[in-house]
């Protein structure tokens, strides 16, 4: 059923039953604006008047994902489901799998000096997922085979000094027990805990349960609650963020909470803080629905963001609704963010850390989600990220996929008006299009990349532009990173200096033309850079979409006194630099000429490689360097790239 454009969640019946939720009486939703007004300036834990609108839609029992292994009628349905019969046969396959933690205090601080994640990570998830499939074979199965390998691995995580990423933990701080803290990695261990805890009840021993439960309480409720009361700094800063993290850690910690927790009041302040962090989570998107973090941060951070909410929706029968938060239309754009993102052909701007590609068979629950409440295209298969994702789709008797789900006709431009963003799609037997940038220095993941782009020929040839991520490893978030400032980026570098880091250091379109033939896009982008003696830095890009394709940028300066000049052209694939003034790109096949002119003096093209090892898409990169040979306080710089062949 549908309420204002929006397809309405049909209750978790199931799930509700067991809240033993009752609300007669109560106030019919929760006002999340309302509410939101309430709160005390500068905490997220949630105020005296807040707590108070909380309480009537707060449960009187704790919350659970799914009925229990003592409900056979509901796993023996479940059991039915492709999906959960291929988790029972991954589970028995694994029956002999031991856990492969705890890591050594050794490899743990090795990966933290190194930001090695190679060495710890894949023993990490790998344990979970042992586990989390153990516990619904067992669900399935009701013979205890699964038990033994299930204590196993729960002890084995309860014996970690630290849930954390190594990397997650300045000086080894929670290793070393000076503190506890809540990352990626530790709300995912402590929700398998309390999945575990949660279905199989007596199954397992009590002993192991109130240990359980106790590490609960120590390793994420009463850190979460300190932080969110402000009285741990350092700890969980996230909560205040606009990226991923806050949407994951908050999800993983509410699940957590929700579940473990006997007491009402603690829960009520959980549940609070939560719905007041996800405001700072929801402000890192455009009023556009943009997310600067790129189409797979979108996918990891809004689909968790979507899983609290769905969890928050089952647990209060729907009054509490963080599907539309205070702003259902601006919801509505962001769940449909991946459809009006794309360049062609599933292929996105890799802008900062975002991904350009969405891996074949990769987990997509933000998209299952965002069709069930944003109306956006269905994904053709389903594969939550996770167990517990898992188990709101099960508990959904509504399918939200299409396996004969045919490609979306993208419009011939996007533009996000609010961080500056547009996509020009070229109509060709061929296609050739560009996505380019203005925004600012310091987006989510941010890179020093006011005025970058990306050129995608035919089907998928990312032919020139942004490089994306370099791999997550010791200093590779510096704003000196060489795949991170601006000198790994296609823009400009003024008299030797680089785009610095900030908010303030931000491009603005000053005019964006489209027409069926041409589009035309102007971009400010002095504002990236800290030259005092730069009077005026502009990139234009035109795309003439006849014939087989021309893009044409331009960047054009002014100083007030004479400065060196330069701009550049990056790949990942082959290239030649045919004579002084001509580059050619090549790819797979593919062709594109960049034909070089320049007014106010001459110029060189010097091609170097960026010193950059296994960057995330390609093997390796380049930079094509142009610049002036000469000082100006005035010049021009033109690159026509047309496809040959």
């Amino acid at each position: 059923m549908k309420a204002n454009g929006f397809i309405k969640h049909a209750p978790v019946v199931a799930t509700l039953l067991l809240t033993g939720a009752v609300f007669a009486g109560s106030p019919t939703k929760l006002n999340i604006g309302e509410y939101l007004d309430k709160a005390d300036d500068g905490k997220i834990y949630p105020s005296a008047a807040q707590i108070e609108m909380l309480r009537p839609f707060m449960p009187e029992k704790a919350y659970r994902p799914a009925p229990p292994i003592s409900n056979r009628a509901f796993w023996k349905r479940i059991a039915g489901k492709e999906s959960a019969q291929k988790i029972f046969e991954e589970a028995v396959a694994g029956l002999d799998k031991k856990p492969e933690i705890p890591i050594s205090d050794e490899i743990y601080r090795r990966a933290n000096k190194e930001g090695n994640r190679g060495i710890y990570k894949p023993r990490y998830y790998r344990t979970m997922e042992v586990l989390e499939k153990a516990v619904i074979a067992e669900c399935i199965e009701n013979k205890g085979r699964f038990i033994p390998q299930i204590e196993e691995h729960i002890n084995a995580i309860m014996a970690m000094k630290s849930w954390l990423h190594p990397n997650h933990d300045p000086g080894n701080a929670v290793l070393e027990g000076k503190r506890v803290a809540i990352d990626l990695g530790a709300r995912k261990f402590g929700s398998v805990i309390m999945l575990s805890d949660v279905l199989l009840e007596d199954k397992l021993p009590a002993e192991l349960r109130k240990a359980m439960r106790d590490q609960i309480q120590w390793r994420m409720i009463d850190s979460y609650l300190k932080s969110c009361r402000g009285e741990d700094k350092k700890g969980n800063s996230w909560i205040w963020g606009t990226s991923n993290w806050n949407a994951v850690c908050t999800g993983g910690t509410l699940f957590s909470a929700l579940s473990a927790s006997d007491d009402p009041e603690e829960r009520l302040a959980v549940l609070g803080s939560a719905i007041n962090a996800m405001k700072n989570y929801l402000t890192g998107f455009g009023a556009d629905g943009y997310c600067s973090e790129g189409i797979g941060y979108w996918n990891y951070g809004f689909g968790n963001y979507l899983y609290l909410a769905q969890t928050v929706y089952d647990y209060t029968d729907g009054k509490i609704d963080l599907f539309t938060f205070t702003d259902p239309e601006k919801m509505k754009r962001v769940g449909n963010f991946p459809a009006n993102f794309q360049i062609q052909n599933d292929v996105y701007p890799c802008f900062a850390d975002g991904g350009a590609r969405i891996k074949e068979g990769s987990d997509n629950y933000a998209y299952i989600l965002s069709a069930k409440n944003y109306g956006a295209r269905k994904p053709s298969f389903s594969r939550p990220a996770d167990i517990t994702m898992q188990l709101q789709e099960w508990a959904d008797p509504v399918s939200y996929v299409d396996p004969a789900a045919v490609p979306v006709e993208l419009p011939a431009h996007t533009y996000f008006d609010d961080f500056g963003i547009v996509i020009s799609r070229g109509g060709q037997k061929v296609p050739f299009s560009i996505a380019i940038k203005a925004g600012h220095n310091n987006e989510n993941h941010n890179h020093m990349d006011v005025g970058s782009y990306v050129m995608v020929l035919e089907d998928d040839h990312i032919m020139c532009g942004d490089i994306g991520a370099p791999p997550y490893k010791a200093g590779a978030f510096s704003p000196k990173h060489p795949a991170r400032s601006s000198w790994g980026h296609p823009v400009p570098r003024i008299d030797g200096k680089l785009q610095s880091e900030g908010k303030q250091f931000k491009g603005e379109i000053l005019e964006a033309e489209f027409s069926e033939i041409r589009d035309r896009v102007v971009v400010d982008i002095q504002g990236g850079y800290k030259v005092p003696t730069l009077g005026k830095l502009i990139r234009s890009m035109e795309n003439d979409k006849s014939g087989k394709g021309t893009i044409t940028i331009v960047d054009e300066f002014a100083a007030t006194r004479s400065i060196d000049f330069g701009t550049a052209v990056m790949t990942h694939g082959d290239y030649k630099v045919v004579d002084g003034n001509t580059i050619l790109l090549m790819r797979d096949g593919r062709k594109i000429k960049v034909k070089i002119s320049a007014d106010g003096g001459s110029f060189r093209i010097k091609d170097e490689k960026v010193p950059v090892k296994d960057i995330r898409y390609a093997d390796e990169a380049f930079r094509i360097g142009i610049d002036f040979t000469k000082k100006l306080t005035a010049g021009s710089i033109t690159m026509v790239f047309t496809p040959e062949g």
